[in-house]
């Protein structure tokens, strides 16, 4: 038998969140059904491996997606995958994020015509750091949130619970009375329960696996032509540049991830970007040749049949209806893994989502403030509020189609779009997020300043870190011409556009115009300011300054 490679278990530096799903009785809930059945009605689902999948998450059961570290922050682009998870964890299954702390030093060449230049290990290091917490922070506010709606319901949440289950993780190689070692067929799963969601590092199992034992093991297993045979790679060698050995073989480091995962967490499923399909069924195909060569104690026979590369709909992943020939357990009702792929989600534009005028919207409010986060959302069209409600919130569909309804028959009011921003607001920065972000949307767009608070606007924008908001002594500003003020705070570029600029009615404060560059705060009088204090200066209709007076 060729030699294994080693396996480790939990990482020493994964964590696990706590969460409590109420017992109370809520007005509002997610009706239990089949989490697919839940993620399709919502838009996630692009292609399923093998539809016993959707008999197969009836009972807990363990799932995974790989989060890449190629920034230090994740963007909104990135919360499909992580939000599909939730789905996952909230209806009692096992979800693990897979930071790629090996396979983000290579770079995954899906979907890409040119070559990811690659990071620096300190680079690295520091986006795993830091995206690795981020990841942490979004499930406990993403199970709160969910919690503080009513809880999930589903099939496999009800078996958890009754069943009062504890997260578990398999230990590679135990025995049970039924099973012997490592058994994989449904009547020998474990049951997973309402844990926390674990945030793994594949550096962690990677570190010790030597370049010969890679071959030995993994590669032994991989047919060249197969792989050849992925679009990441067929694509690419028809171009000039042609693919370099390192990311070809991309495919099967993440093949093993899904094996090493599905020996050490009974991780049955993958998730990923309808772009994975190649490297997904990679990894099932691995860990069926694994598990033939373990049951029989022979080598990989050369007539086994190879997975099949692309899928738009549910499909088996071998011949005959999901039989692969010369396998033994390719039956769909004891399959040893599934793939779930989500589509790609763009604006009605044809926009990349996630993208703002060139630049993502990230989820670091220290790169993207939690208010242009906010009006991220805010901003959507008609059409994308539409498709977006199911997707990024938890909102039971019918509460979406009642939205819907209501946002048709006014759609100046816009409530659609508003609905959508709170929820994803509160769902990624929690809910303080939400009031803070409401108010400065406010402060921004309200055409009636006199109804705020100074101390609700100095509030928010300070805990935002919105670099809009100046403070300063009334004696600093009360005799400074407008238009040097304006320049000075950089709502112009300098005094010379603002004296063009402000007689044509450019700068506002406080909704009022002022149309003489000459002009003074003094001359208006502090009662000019809301509440004597906070004096809101807009320049056109997307640049202000907000002055907070502290005496």
């Amino acid at each position: 038998m060729a030699p294994r490679l080693p396996r480790v278990g939990l990482p020493g530096g994964s964590r696990r969140i706590r969460v409590r799903l109420s017992p109370r009785p809520r007005a509002v809930h997610i009706p239990r059904r089949n989490v697919i059945d839940e993620l399709e009605a919502r838009g996630f689902v692009a292609a399923l491996t093998n539809p016993a999948l959707r008999q197969h998450v009836d009972s807990p059961t363990c799932i995974y997606a790989g989060v890449d570290p190629s920034a230090s922050s994740l963007h909104v682009g990135n919360l499909l995958p992580l939000l599909a998870l939730l789905h996952f964890q909230a209806a009692g299954h096992q979800s693990l994020a897979v930071i790629g702390g090996a396979t983000g030093s290579i770079g995954d060449p899906s979907g890409r015509s040119t070559e990811r230049i690659a990071l620096e290990p300190h680079d690295l290091e520091r986006n795993i750091r830091g995206i690795t917490d981020q990841v942490h922070r979004f499930f406990e506010r993403g199970m709160a949130y969910i919690d503080k709606r009513g809880g999930y319901g589903g099939p496999a949440a009800a078996s958890a619970a009754a069943t009062k289950a504890t997260t578990t993780t398999p230990v590679e190689g135990a025995r049970t009375e039924a099973t012997g070692i490592r058994g994989g067929m449904e009547s020998r799963r474990p049951r997973v329960g309402l844990g926390g969601v674990k945030v793994l590092n594949n550096l962690d199992w990677f570190r010790d696996v030597s370049f010969l034992d890679f071959l030995r093991t993994v590669g032994k297993l991989a047919k060249v032509n197969v792989m050849l045979s992925r679009d990441s790679v067929k694509n690419r060698l028809t171009t000039e540049q042609g693919i370099s050995f390192t990311e070809f073989s991309y495919q099967l480091l993440q093949a093993h991830d899904f094996a090493h995962l599905h020996a050490t967490h009974d991780c049955r499923i993958q998730l990923g970007g309808s772009d994975q399909w190649g490297n997904i069924v990679a990894g099932i195909d691995l860990i069926k040749r694994q598990r033939r060569r373990e049951d029989s104690g022979a080598a990989v026979g050369a007539n086994t049949t190879s997975l099949p590369e692309d899928s738009s709909a549910d499909v088996g992943l071998g011949v005959d209806g999901g039989v692969e020939k010369g396998d033994g357990i390719g039956d769909t009702a004891v399959e040893p893994a599934y793939g779930l792929t989500i589509p790609l989600l763009t604006t009605s534009t044809g926009e990349k989502f996630g993208k703002s005028a060139g630049n993502a919207v990230w989820l670091d409010e220290e790169r993207t403030s939690v208010s242009d986060f906010y009006q991220f959302f805010l901003r959507s069209t008609d059409e994308d509020v539409a498709r977006w409600l199911p997707i990024f919130t938890f909102l039971p569909l019918n509460t979406i189609r009642d939205a819907l309804a209501e946002h048709t028959r006014e759609r100046s009011k816009r409530s659609a779009q508003k609905l959508l921003a709170d929820e994803v607001t509160e769902l990624v920065h929690g809910a303080d997020a939400v009031l803070h972000s409401q108010t400065i949307a406010s402060v921004l767009f309200s055409s009636d300043p006199g109804s705020l608070r100074a101390s609700s606007v100095l509030d928010a924008f300070t805990r935002a870190k919105d670099p809009r908001l100046r403070r300063c002594r009334w004696d600093d500003v009360k005799d400074v011409q407008v238009g040097k003020l304006v320049a000075d705070l950089g709502l112009v570029r300098s005094r010379a556009e603002a004296n063009r600029s402000i007689p044509l009615g450019s700068l506002s404060l406080n909704s009022t115009k002022l149309l003489d560059p000459r002009t003074t705060l003094s001359a208006l009088t502090r009662d000019a300011l809301v509440e004597g204090r906070v004096a809101i200066l807009r320049h056109g209709t997307k640049h202000h300054v907000i002055l907070y007076i502290e005496d």
